[in-house]
């Protein structure tokens, strides 16, 4: 499937003579979205200068610069977030945090109550797992750092309300499977979802895919998912609610009749179209964790081979970012 066109009702939204320019992460008039890397960020707030705005999730390391650009032009210069809000803390979405949070000062971090020791220093995440398959970004995996970092001194839990005091009108959504306490937010009156990384809209463990942006719904990054069968009602979860917009962690944003007939073939085929091997580590077993971090692991599948390919991969990569530059 091609990239999804920009949703021109989200620039015929912003304020007359505004230069902020739409992009395919954008997902209503008050949610837009920007790729770092090759993951998403989010800025809810009716853009204007002085406007109020949160934050979800901090994107891939080294991109604070451009994450501070796109909100003084939505919201206006020394205008910091109210909140921040994680759907979770893997290393691709929490990259760029402690230096925004050099910037903005103490700004409240959100994330679910199973997501604390991993952002609190107490445990890493269970180890990726590149003998899943799927492609170079599988195959590389396993140089992505797991952790644990440590924000401890600006870590809230959500209320098991699931609601945010900065963001009314929102709640937040547990979605576990690709991370203990993985979260989605959800809006009721206009049906917008932001699924983070419990389904995504390009095949994210191929690295020719997530290159070019591909446009499909699949599911979470196999790499990093270590419960299946969580992931699976997860997504069914999400695809109870109809969404009419989504933006997730990886991918542009989709809306209208592609996204819900795509969701609904994920939620009947998931195991077809989301789990790229059986011979993953966690694809017969999950790893167990708690509020303490992993308590056991199922044993590592073998990977030299994985390990060998990966190494391309990671070259192959560098290669095309130096392209790109």
């Amino acid at each position: 499937m091609k990239n999804q066109p920009t949703d021109h009702a989200v620039l015929d939204a912003l304020p007359a003579g505004d230069v902020i320019t739409a992009t395919p992460y954008d997902v209503t008039h008050d949610v837009f979205g920007i790729k770092t890397l090759f993951v998403n960020v989010f800025f809810i707030g009716k853009p204007g200068p002085g406007h109020p705005w949160v934050l979800v999730d901090a994107g891939f390391f080294g991109y604070a610069d451009a994450i501070q650009q796109r909100a003084d032009l939505l919201f206006g210069p020394n205008n910091p977030p109210k909140a921040i809000v994680l759907t979770h803390g893997h290393a691709d979405h929490v990259g760029s945090l402690r230096k925004l949070l050099d910037r903005w000062g103490p700004v409240p971090v959100y994330a679910h109550p199973l997501e604390r020791p991993y952002l609190t220093g107490l445990s890493a995440y269970p180890p990726p797992d590149p003998a899943i398959g799927g492609g170079g970004m599988s195959l590389m995996s396993w140089v992505f750092p797991i952790g644990p970092t440590d924000f401890s001194d600006v870590f809230h839990a959500i209320d098991p309300s699931g609601t945010i005091p900065e963001l009314p009108g929102w709640r937040t959504i547990h979605t576990p499977g690709h991370a203990p306490g993985h979260v989605s937010l959800f809006r009721d009156s206009d049906r917008t979802l932001l699924a983070g990384d419990a389904f995504v809209t390009t095949n994210q463990n191929a690295l020719s895919e997530v290159i070019n942006q591909t446009q499909g719904v699949h599911g979470p990054p196999a790499y990093f998912t270590c419960d299946w069968i969580a992931a699976a009602d997860s997504v069914r979860k999400l695809a109870l609610l109809n969404p009419t917009r989504v933006g997730t962690g990886h991918g542009v944003s989709m809306h209208g009749l592609d996204l819900q007939l795509e969701l609904g073939r994920l939620v009947s085929e998931f195991p077809e179209r989301a789990i790229p091997s059986s011979n993953g580590r966690y694809v017969q077993e999950a790893a167990v964790t708690n509020e303490n971090g992993i308590v056991t692991m199922p044993t590592p599948t073998s990977f030299i081979v994985a390990r060998l390919l990966g190494i391309g991969a990671v070259v192959g990569l560098a290669w095309w970012l130096v392209v790109k530059e």
